[in-house]
Protein backbone atom coordinates (compact mmCIF):
# COMPACT_ATOMS: atom_id res chain seq x y z
CA UNK A 1 0.00 0.00 0.00
CA UNK A 2 1.46 3.27 -1.51
CA UNK A 3 1.27 6.28 1.78
CA UNK A 4 -1.37 9.07 0.69
CA UNK A 5 0.47 12.63 -1.24
CA UNK A 6 0.17 15.19 1.36
CA UNK A 7 -1.34 18.01 -0.66
CA UNK A 8 0.60 21.68 -0.53
CA UNK A 9 -0.70 23.78 2.43
CA UNK A 10 -2.94 26.77 1.35
CA UNK A 11 -3.91 29.42 3.92
CA UNK A 12 -5.43 32.93 2.93
CA UNK A 13 -4.14 36.27 4.00
CA UNK A 14 -5.83 39.73 3.68
CA UNK A 15 -4.53 40.03 0.48
CA UNK A 16 -5.26 36.61 -1.19
CA UNK A 17 -4.38 33.01 -0.47
CA UNK A 18 -0.91 31.42 -0.61
CA UNK A 19 0.48 27.70 -1.54
CA UNK A 20 3.26 26.64 0.46
CA UNK A 21 5.40 23.38 0.58
CA UNK A 22 5.69 20.29 3.15
CA UNK A 23 9.30 20.28 4.06
CA UNK A 24 10.70 17.43 6.03
CA UNK A 25 7.20 18.15 7.96
CA UNK A 26 7.11 21.44 8.14
CA UNK A 27 4.56 24.16 6.24
CA UNK A 28 7.05 26.37 4.74
CA UNK A 29 5.42 29.90 2.53
CA UNK A 30 8.57 31.55 1.10
CA UNK A 31 8.00 35.28 -0.39
CA UNK A 32 4.52 36.33 0.67
CA UNK A 33 3.99 40.29 0.17
CA UNK A 34 3.57 42.47 2.57
CA UNK A 35 3.64 45.56 0.74
CA UNK A 36 3.88 46.72 -2.84
CA UNK A 37 7.01 47.07 -4.67
CA UNK A 38 8.31 50.34 -3.80
CA UNK A 39 9.87 52.06 -6.69
CA UNK A 40 8.63 54.01 -9.46
CA UNK A 41 6.54 56.76 -7.74
CA UNK A 42 6.88 54.43 -4.42
CA UNK A 43 10.64 54.66 -4.65
CA UNK A 44 12.11 56.74 -1.01
CA UNK A 45 8.33 56.54 0.25
CA UNK A 46 6.81 54.64 3.17
CA UNK A 47 5.45 51.46 2.68
CA UNK A 48 1.99 50.73 0.55
CA UNK A 49 0.18 47.80 0.87
CA UNK A 50 0.38 45.16 -1.68
CA UNK A 51 -2.38 44.59 -4.49
CA UNK A 52 -4.75 42.00 -3.50
CA UNK A 53 -4.31 38.73 -6.28
CA UNK A 54 -6.96 36.61 -7.28
CA UNK A 55 -6.96 32.49 -6.74
CA UNK A 56 -3.87 31.15 -4.91
CA UNK A 57 -0.56 32.47 -4.99
CA UNK A 58 2.68 30.18 -5.36
CA UNK A 59 4.36 30.60 -2.32
CA UNK A 60 7.27 28.14 -3.01
CA UNK A 61 10.55 30.17 -3.46
CA UNK A 62 11.91 32.99 -1.76
CA UNK A 63 10.93 36.86 -3.00
CA UNK A 64 13.09 39.23 -4.89
CA UNK A 65 15.70 40.63 -2.20
CA UNK A 66 15.91 44.13 -1.99
CA UNK A 67 18.68 46.16 -3.64
CA UNK A 68 22.01 45.61 -2.30
CA UNK A 69 25.77 45.53 -3.01
CA UNK A 70 27.78 42.26 -2.76
CA UNK A 71 30.10 42.10 0.12
CA UNK A 72 33.64 41.93 -0.48
CA UNK A 73 36.10 39.46 -1.51
CA UNK A 74 37.48 39.44 2.00
CA UNK A 75 33.80 39.37 3.68
CA UNK A 76 32.42 36.94 1.08
CA UNK A 77 34.76 34.65 2.49
CA UNK A 78 32.70 34.16 5.57
CA UNK A 79 29.61 35.66 5.00
CA UNK A 80 26.91 34.87 2.60
CA UNK A 81 24.11 36.86 1.19
CA UNK A 82 22.04 35.78 -1.81
CA UNK A 83 20.33 37.72 -4.48
CA UNK A 84 17.14 37.29 -5.85
CA UNK A 85 16.05 39.07 -8.64
CA UNK A 86 12.70 41.54 -8.77
CA UNK A 87 11.00 44.43 -7.71
CA UNK A 88 8.59 42.53 -5.38
CA UNK A 89 11.77 42.72 -2.17
CA UNK A 90 9.27 43.54 0.60
CA UNK A 91 8.16 39.67 1.35
CA UNK A 92 7.87 37.72 3.93
CA UNK A 93 8.14 33.80 4.98
CA UNK A 94 6.55 31.72 7.30
CA UNK A 95 8.01 28.33 8.66
CA UNK A 96 4.41 26.66 10.69
CA UNK A 97 4.67 22.74 11.79
CA UNK A 98 0.67 23.70 12.45
CA UNK A 99 -0.65 26.01 9.29
CA UNK A 100 -4.01 26.28 10.83
CA UNK A 101 -5.91 28.81 13.08
CA UNK A 102 -6.84 27.10 16.13
CA UNK A 103 -2.82 25.97 16.77
CA UNK A 104 -2.22 29.86 18.56
CA UNK A 105 1.76 28.03 18.80
CA UNK A 106 4.48 31.48 19.72
CA UNK A 107 6.08 33.17 17.09
CA UNK A 108 9.22 34.88 16.23
CA UNK A 109 9.66 37.26 13.64
CA UNK A 110 13.43 37.84 12.87
CA UNK A 111 14.52 40.59 11.15
CA UNK A 112 18.42 40.01 9.37
CA UNK A 113 21.66 41.94 10.47
CA UNK A 114 24.27 43.35 7.69
CA UNK A 115 24.55 47.10 8.55
CA UNK A 116 21.70 48.08 6.82
CA UNK A 117 23.22 47.75 4.06
CA UNK A 118 23.58 44.11 3.20
CA UNK A 119 21.93 40.61 3.89
CA UNK A 120 18.13 39.03 3.67
CA UNK A 121 15.60 36.30 4.40
CA UNK A 122 17.27 34.02 2.16
CA UNK A 123 20.52 33.47 3.92
CA UNK A 124 20.05 30.07 4.24
CA UNK A 125 21.45 30.37 7.76
CA UNK A 126 17.98 31.57 9.15
CA UNK A 127 15.92 28.83 7.82
CA UNK A 128 13.33 28.78 10.07
CA UNK A 129 12.59 24.87 9.92
CA UNK A 130 14.19 24.23 13.61
CA UNK A 131 12.49 26.74 15.11
CA UNK A 132 8.83 25.32 13.54
CA UNK A 133 9.91 21.37 14.39
CA UNK A 134 10.03 22.80 18.15
CA UNK A 135 7.06 24.61 18.00
CA UNK A 136 7.49 27.87 17.13
CA UNK A 137 5.44 30.25 14.28
CA UNK A 138 9.16 31.02 12.55
CA UNK A 139 8.88 34.38 9.99
CA UNK A 140 11.89 36.00 8.52
CA UNK A 141 11.00 39.58 6.48
CA UNK A 142 12.97 41.26 4.17
CA UNK A 143 13.43 45.37 3.90
CA UNK A 144 14.63 48.07 2.17
CA UNK A 145 18.42 48.66 2.71
CA UNK A 146 21.48 51.59 2.53
CA UNK A 147 19.86 54.28 0.72
CA UNK A 148 16.90 52.76 -0.91
CA UNK A 149 15.79 52.19 2.90
CA UNK A 150 17.97 54.57 4.59
CA UNK A 151 18.77 57.74 2.90
CA UNK A 152 18.15 60.88 4.12
CA UNK A 153 16.67 63.37 1.88
CA UNK A 154 14.94 66.87 2.36
CA UNK A 155 11.89 65.64 0.12
CA UNK A 156 10.82 62.08 1.22
CA UNK A 157 10.27 60.67 5.08
CA UNK A 158 13.21 59.48 6.65
CA UNK A 159 13.54 55.51 8.09
CA UNK A 160 11.67 53.97 4.72
CA UNK A 161 13.36 50.49 5.58
CA UNK A 162 12.28 50.79 9.19
CA UNK A 163 9.01 51.45 8.56
CA UNK A 164 8.93 48.48 6.00
CA UNK A 165 9.45 46.48 9.11
CA UNK A 166 6.70 47.72 11.04
CA UNK A 167 4.76 46.85 8.12
CA UNK A 168 5.79 43.79 8.25
CA UNK A 169 5.06 43.45 11.83
CA UNK A 170 1.67 44.73 11.29
CA UNK A 171 1.06 41.94 8.85
CA UNK A 172 2.50 39.44 11.11
CA UNK A 173 0.29 40.39 14.12
CA UNK A 174 -3.18 40.59 11.44
CA UNK A 175 -2.18 37.25 9.81
CA UNK A 176 -0.16 35.29 11.64
CA UNK A 177 -3.11 33.11 12.92
CA UNK A 178 -3.91 31.76 9.87
CA UNK A 179 -0.51 29.95 9.99
CA UNK A 180 -1.27 28.72 13.39
CA UNK A 181 0.81 31.59 15.25
CA UNK A 182 -0.68 33.49 18.12
CA UNK A 183 -0.79 37.46 17.67
CA UNK A 184 -0.76 37.59 21.45
CA UNK A 185 2.80 35.85 21.64
CA UNK A 186 5.00 37.69 18.93
CA UNK A 187 8.65 37.91 20.10
CA UNK A 188 10.55 40.17 17.39
CA UNK A 189 14.02 39.17 17.15
CA UNK A 190 17.42 40.32 15.50
CA UNK A 191 20.97 40.46 15.45
CA UNK A 192 22.95 43.41 14.77
CA UNK A 193 21.03 46.07 12.40
CA UNK A 194 18.24 43.52 12.65
CA UNK A 195 18.32 44.12 16.66
CA UNK A 196 19.39 48.02 16.48
CA UNK A 197 16.08 47.56 14.42
CA UNK A 198 14.39 45.72 16.97
CA UNK A 199 14.92 48.37 19.81
CA UNK A 200 13.87 51.31 17.20
CA UNK A 201 10.39 49.29 16.78
CA UNK A 202 9.97 48.58 20.44
CA UNK A 203 10.53 52.40 21.27
CA UNK A 204 7.91 53.38 18.23
CA UNK A 205 4.82 54.55 19.17
CA UNK A 206 2.84 52.90 16.60
CA UNK A 207 4.50 49.46 17.30
CA UNK A 208 3.07 49.42 20.88
CA UNK A 209 1.41 46.33 21.62
CA UNK A 210 2.58 44.53 18.51
CA UNK A 211 5.31 42.16 20.88
CA UNK A 212 5.30 40.80 23.32
CA UNK A 213 9.32 39.74 24.07
CA UNK A 214 12.07 40.81 22.04
CA UNK A 215 15.52 39.62 21.51
CA UNK A 216 18.66 41.63 20.83
CA UNK A 217 21.77 40.49 19.47
CA UNK A 218 25.05 41.71 19.26
CA UNK A 219 23.30 45.07 18.78
CA UNK A 220 21.66 48.11 20.58
CA UNK A 221 19.11 50.43 20.38
CA UNK A 222 20.60 53.90 18.70
CA UNK A 223 19.92 56.73 16.71
CA UNK A 224 22.33 58.12 13.94
CA UNK A 225 23.21 61.21 13.93
CA UNK A 226 21.26 62.57 11.07
CA UNK A 227 24.37 64.92 9.64
CA UNK A 228 26.41 61.65 9.58
CA UNK A 229 23.70 59.81 7.31
CA UNK A 230 23.49 63.26 5.47
CA UNK A 231 27.38 63.34 4.81
CA UNK A 232 27.06 59.19 2.99
CA UNK A 233 23.59 60.76 0.51
CA UNK A 234 25.84 64.28 -0.34
CA UNK A 235 29.11 62.53 -1.18
CA UNK A 236 27.06 60.05 -3.22
CA UNK A 237 25.62 63.02 -4.84
CA UNK A 238 28.34 64.65 -5.63
CA UNK A 239 29.84 61.26 -7.96
CA UNK A 240 26.52 60.60 -9.47
CA UNK A 241 26.82 65.33 -10.20
CA UNK A 242 23.55 65.70 -8.91
CA UNK A 243 21.21 67.30 -5.97
CA UNK A 244 20.96 65.15 -2.83
CA UNK A 245 17.08 64.84 -3.02
CA UNK A 246 15.07 61.90 -3.36
CA UNK A 247 13.31 62.56 -6.22
CA UNK A 248 17.44 63.26 -8.26
CA UNK A 249 18.06 59.69 -6.07
CA UNK A 250 15.15 57.76 -7.94
CA UNK A 251 16.05 58.59 -11.57
CA UNK A 252 19.64 56.83 -11.18
CA UNK A 253 19.67 53.39 -12.42
CA UNK A 254 19.81 51.49 -9.00
CA UNK A 255 23.13 49.34 -10.06
CA UNK A 256 24.66 52.40 -10.63
CA UNK A 257 23.41 53.85 -7.21
CA UNK A 258 24.75 50.38 -5.23
CA UNK A 259 28.14 50.37 -7.00
CA UNK A 260 28.22 54.67 -5.93
CA UNK A 261 27.01 53.60 -2.16
CA UNK A 262 29.49 50.66 -2.28
CA UNK A 263 32.17 53.05 -2.84
CA UNK A 264 31.52 56.16 -0.49
CA UNK A 265 30.97 53.43 2.00
CA UNK A 266 34.35 51.45 1.51
CA UNK A 267 36.23 53.53 4.59
CA UNK A 268 33.30 52.76 6.80
CA UNK A 269 32.95 50.21 9.44
CA UNK A 270 31.87 49.67 13.24
CA UNK A 271 35.44 50.41 14.54
CA UNK A 272 36.80 52.96 12.13
CA UNK A 273 33.51 54.60 12.23
CA UNK A 274 33.07 57.36 9.05
CA UNK A 275 29.23 58.32 7.20
CA UNK A 276 27.10 55.38 7.01
CA UNK A 277 23.39 54.44 6.87
CA UNK A 278 21.54 54.36 10.21
CA UNK A 279 18.03 55.06 11.92
CA UNK A 280 17.37 58.98 12.63
CA UNK A 281 15.12 60.36 14.56
CA UNK A 282 12.56 61.27 12.75
CA UNK A 283 9.99 63.01 15.02
CA UNK A 284 7.42 60.46 13.79
CA UNK A 285 8.39 56.65 13.72
CA UNK A 286 11.34 57.69 16.00
CA UNK A 287 10.59 60.85 17.93
CA UNK A 288 13.39 60.25 20.31
CA UNK A 289 16.55 58.63 20.54
CA UNK A 290 15.10 54.59 21.07
CA UNK A 291 17.66 53.65 24.05
CA UNK A 292 16.69 56.33 26.15
CA UNK A 293 13.07 56.00 25.34
CA UNK A 294 13.51 52.45 26.48
CA UNK A 295 15.45 53.40 29.77
CA UNK A 296 13.40 56.18 30.97
CA UNK A 297 10.41 56.19 28.65
CA UNK A 298 7.12 54.22 29.20
CA UNK A 299 7.34 52.33 26.12
CA UNK A 300 7.64 48.60 25.56
CA UNK A 301 6.04 48.01 28.93
CA UNK A 302 5.84 44.46 29.97
CA UNK A 303 7.76 43.27 27.28
CA UNK A 304 10.35 40.52 27.89
CA UNK A 305 13.93 41.27 26.63
CA UNK A 306 16.41 38.80 26.09
CA UNK A 307 19.85 41.01 25.26
CA UNK A 308 23.45 39.82 24.90
CA UNK A 309 26.73 39.87 22.34
CA UNK A 310 29.87 37.61 21.50
CA UNK A 311 33.10 37.71 23.02
CA UNK A 312 35.41 39.10 20.50
CA UNK A 313 32.32 40.75 18.37
CA UNK A 314 35.51 43.17 16.81
CA UNK A 315 37.06 40.23 15.14
CA UNK A 316 34.69 40.10 12.05
CA UNK A 317 35.36 43.81 11.53
CA UNK A 318 38.82 43.69 11.63
CA UNK A 319 40.42 40.20 10.49
CA UNK A 320 38.95 40.13 7.06
CA UNK A 321 41.07 41.88 4.80
CA UNK A 322 44.02 42.27 7.36
CA UNK A 323 42.50 45.20 8.93
CA UNK A 324 43.44 43.80 12.78
CA UNK A 325 47.37 43.62 11.55
CA UNK A 326 47.06 47.00 10.11
CA UNK A 327 45.27 48.44 13.48
CA UNK A 328 48.47 46.93 15.41
CA UNK A 329 50.94 48.89 13.31
CA UNK A 330 48.92 51.86 13.70
CA UNK A 331 49.80 52.00 17.51
CA UNK A 332 48.84 55.28 18.47
CA UNK A 333 47.17 56.85 15.70
CA UNK A 334 44.59 53.73 15.98
CA UNK A 335 43.55 54.56 19.49
CA UNK A 336 43.29 58.41 19.00
CA UNK A 337 40.87 57.10 16.06
CA UNK A 338 38.79 55.04 18.73
CA UNK A 339 38.93 57.47 21.72
CA UNK A 340 37.61 59.87 18.80
CA UNK A 341 34.60 56.76 18.42
CA UNK A 342 33.90 56.27 21.90
CA UNK A 343 33.97 59.80 22.66
CA UNK A 344 36.16 59.25 25.57
CA UNK A 345 39.88 60.34 26.70
CA UNK A 346 43.54 58.68 27.22
CA UNK A 347 42.15 57.71 30.66
CA UNK A 348 39.96 54.62 28.60
CA UNK A 349 42.49 52.93 26.64
CA UNK A 350 44.75 53.28 29.98
CA UNK A 351 41.95 51.20 31.84
CA UNK A 352 41.76 48.80 28.89
CA UNK A 353 45.56 48.45 29.16
CA UNK A 354 45.61 48.04 33.05
CA UNK A 355 43.22 45.05 32.82
CA UNK A 356 44.69 43.37 29.85
CA UNK A 357 48.36 44.07 29.71
CA UNK A 358 49.08 41.89 26.81
CA UNK A 359 46.41 42.63 24.36
CA UNK A 360 47.77 44.54 21.39
CA UNK A 361 46.16 47.72 20.20
CA UNK A 362 43.72 46.28 17.83
CA UNK A 363 42.14 44.39 20.91
CA UNK A 364 41.98 47.24 22.98
CA UNK A 365 40.70 49.56 19.91
CA UNK A 366 38.46 46.27 19.41
CA UNK A 367 36.80 46.05 22.66
CA UNK A 368 36.77 49.67 23.29
CA UNK A 369 34.82 50.18 20.60
CA UNK A 370 32.70 46.99 21.40
CA UNK A 371 31.98 48.28 24.66
CA UNK A 372 30.71 51.46 23.94
CA UNK A 373 28.77 50.05 20.90
CA UNK A 374 27.10 47.08 22.33
CA UNK A 375 27.52 46.05 25.99
CA UNK A 376 27.41 49.38 27.81
CA UNK A 377 23.98 49.87 26.46
CA UNK A 378 22.61 46.79 26.52
CA UNK A 379 23.89 46.40 30.29
CA UNK A 380 21.90 49.88 30.51
CA UNK A 381 18.98 48.53 28.86
CA UNK A 382 18.93 45.26 30.63
CA UNK A 383 19.37 47.61 34.33
CA UNK A 384 16.58 49.81 33.44
CA UNK A 385 14.65 46.96 33.51
CA UNK A 386 15.72 44.03 35.43
CA UNK A 387 12.62 41.95 35.93
CA UNK A 388 11.84 41.99 32.40
CA UNK A 389 15.42 40.90 31.15
CA UNK A 390 18.03 37.98 30.47
CA UNK A 391 21.73 38.63 29.08
CA UNK A 392 24.03 36.22 27.72
CA UNK A 393 27.38 36.40 26.23
CA UNK A 394 28.32 33.70 23.44
CA UNK A 395 31.82 32.50 24.21
CA UNK A 396 32.68 29.70 21.76
CA UNK A 397 35.75 30.45 19.18
CA UNK A 398 35.71 29.82 15.50
CA UNK A 399 37.37 26.99 14.34
CA UNK A 400 38.80 29.35 11.85
CA UNK A 401 41.88 31.11 12.50
CA UNK A 402 41.67 34.99 13.94
CA UNK A 403 37.96 34.80 14.57
CA UNK A 404 36.80 34.32 18.32
CA UNK A 405 34.19 34.49 19.06
CA UNK A 406 33.08 37.08 16.01
CA UNK A 407 30.06 39.24 15.59
CA UNK A 408 27.50 36.68 13.99
CA UNK A 409 29.00 33.35 14.78
CA UNK A 410 26.10 32.68 16.91
CA UNK A 411 23.59 32.78 14.45
CA UNK A 412 24.37 29.14 13.38
CA UNK A 413 23.70 28.12 16.69
CA UNK A 414 20.64 29.90 17.19
CA UNK A 415 19.18 28.46 14.28
CA UNK A 416 21.04 25.04 14.85
CA UNK A 417 21.60 25.46 11.05
CA UNK A 418 25.44 24.38 11.20
CA UNK A 419 25.11 21.86 8.69
CA UNK A 420 24.22 24.11 6.11
CA UNK A 421 27.87 25.19 4.38
CA UNK A 422 26.88 28.85 5.11
CA UNK A 423 27.27 28.50 8.35
CA UNK A 424 30.48 26.62 8.38
CA UNK A 425 31.98 29.75 6.10
CA UNK A 426 31.79 31.19 9.71
CA UNK A 427 32.59 28.19 12.42
CA UNK A 428 34.54 26.09 10.15
CA UNK A 429 34.32 22.58 10.98
CA UNK A 430 33.44 20.71 13.87
CA UNK A 431 31.54 22.53 15.69
CA UNK A 432 29.42 21.61 18.74
CA UNK A 433 26.19 20.37 18.19
CA UNK A 434 25.16 20.27 22.08
CA UNK A 435 26.27 24.13 21.93
CA UNK A 436 23.79 24.27 18.95
CA UNK A 437 20.55 22.09 20.92
CA UNK A 438 21.71 24.17 24.31
CA UNK A 439 21.02 27.39 22.22
CA UNK A 440 18.78 27.00 20.42
CA UNK A 441 16.68 25.54 22.92
CA UNK A 442 17.30 28.80 24.65
CA UNK A 443 15.60 30.89 22.44
CA UNK A 444 12.34 28.41 21.61
CA UNK A 445 11.89 28.62 25.48
CA UNK A 446 12.42 32.93 26.04
CA UNK A 447 9.89 32.85 22.60
CA UNK A 448 7.19 30.08 24.24
CA UNK A 449 7.17 31.81 27.72
CA UNK A 450 10.07 34.36 27.96
CA UNK A 451 12.16 32.24 30.20
CA UNK A 452 15.16 31.31 28.54
CA UNK A 453 16.58 29.10 31.20
CA UNK A 454 18.55 31.71 33.39
CA UNK A 455 17.86 33.75 36.01
CA UNK A 456 16.68 37.39 35.32
CA UNK A 457 18.99 40.51 35.94
CA UNK A 458 19.70 41.49 38.68
CA UNK A 459 22.15 43.46 41.28
CA UNK A 460 24.44 40.63 40.52
CA UNK A 461 24.34 40.81 36.62
CA UNK A 462 23.68 36.92 35.80
CA UNK A 463 25.35 36.54 32.31
CA UNK A 464 24.65 33.05 31.01
CA UNK A 465 28.05 31.99 28.90
CA UNK A 466 27.20 29.80 26.02
CA UNK A 467 30.58 27.74 25.44
CA UNK A 468 31.78 24.46 24.62
CA UNK A 469 30.73 22.36 27.24
CA UNK A 470 27.66 23.16 29.80
CA UNK A 471 26.23 26.14 30.07
CA UNK A 472 27.47 28.47 33.07
CA UNK A 473 25.91 31.68 34.89
CA UNK A 474 28.74 34.46 35.20
CA UNK A 475 27.82 37.05 38.00
CA UNK A 476 29.64 40.12 38.70
CA UNK A 477 31.12 43.18 36.31
CA UNK A 478 32.91 41.56 33.02
CA UNK A 479 36.64 42.87 33.05
CA UNK A 480 35.80 45.06 30.16
CA UNK A 481 33.21 46.88 31.98
CA UNK A 482 36.11 47.40 35.14
CA UNK A 483 38.24 48.71 32.02
CA UNK A 484 36.32 51.71 31.65
CA UNK A 485 35.59 51.97 35.76
CA UNK A 486 38.92 51.34 36.05
CA UNK A 487 39.95 54.22 33.66
CA UNK A 488 37.89 56.57 36.23
CA UNK A 489 40.54 55.89 39.01
CA UNK A 490 43.46 55.52 36.89
CA UNK A 491 42.94 59.85 36.95
CA UNK A 492 44.90 59.90 40.48
CA UNK A 493 45.95 55.98 40.83
CA UNK A 494 49.33 54.85 39.53
CA UNK A 495 49.14 52.25 36.56
CA UNK A 496 48.92 48.69 37.71
CA UNK A 497 52.17 46.88 39.21
CA UNK A 498 53.65 44.41 36.65
CA UNK A 499 53.28 41.65 39.41
CA UNK A 500 49.51 41.97 38.41
CA UNK A 501 50.15 41.78 34.30
CA UNK A 502 49.52 38.03 34.58
CA UNK A 503 45.71 36.93 34.03
CA UNK A 504 43.91 35.77 36.71
CA UNK A 505 46.71 36.43 38.95
CA UNK A 506 46.29 37.06 42.45
CA UNK A 507 47.79 40.39 42.27
CA UNK A 508 46.07 41.22 39.28
CA UNK A 509 42.87 40.35 40.79
CA UNK A 510 43.60 42.06 43.93
CA UNK A 511 44.06 45.14 41.58
CA UNK A 512 40.93 45.34 40.29
CA UNK A 513 39.05 44.92 43.28
CA UNK A 514 40.87 47.75 44.50
CA UNK A 515 39.97 49.78 41.88
CA UNK A 516 36.31 48.98 42.26
CA UNK A 517 35.91 49.36 45.86
CA UNK A 518 37.09 52.89 45.29
CA UNK A 519 34.66 53.30 42.92
CA UNK A 520 32.14 51.84 45.56
CA UNK A 521 31.26 49.08 43.00
CA UNK A 522 30.18 45.77 43.50
CA UNK A 523 33.51 43.74 45.26
CA UNK A 524 33.99 41.31 43.23
CA UNK A 525 35.54 40.87 39.61
CA UNK A 526 33.40 38.37 37.59
CA UNK A 527 33.26 34.91 39.13
CA UNK A 528 32.03 31.55 37.80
Amino acid sequence: MTAAVRTDPVVSTPYGAVRGRYEHGIAVFRGIPYAAPPFGPRRFQPPAPPEPWDGVRDAGAFGPTPPKPPYSDAFEKYLSDPVVPGDDCLNLNVWTPEPSPGARLPVLVWLHGGALTRGSSAVPVYDGRTFARDGVVLVSVNYRLGVEGYGLFPDAPANPGLRDQLAALRWVHESVAAFGGDPDRITLAGQSAGAISTGALLAAPQAQGLVRRAVLQSGAPEAFERDKVRRMVRRMATRLKIPATAAAFAEVDRELLLHTQSEVGKLSSPVLGGPSFGIVVDGDLVPRDPLEALVDGDVARGVDLMLGWTSDEYRLWLVPGGLLERVDRLGAVALAGAMARCHCGTEVPRGYRTLHPRAGTAEIVGQMVTDHLLRLPLHRLADARPDSSHVYEFAWPSGLPGLGACHALELGFVFDSGEVPESRKLAGEGAPHELADTMHRAWVRFASDGDPGWERWDGTHPVRIFDAGDPRTAHGPRDDELALWAADALRTAEPAPASASVDGSPARTAELRSVVRRLRLPGSVRRQ
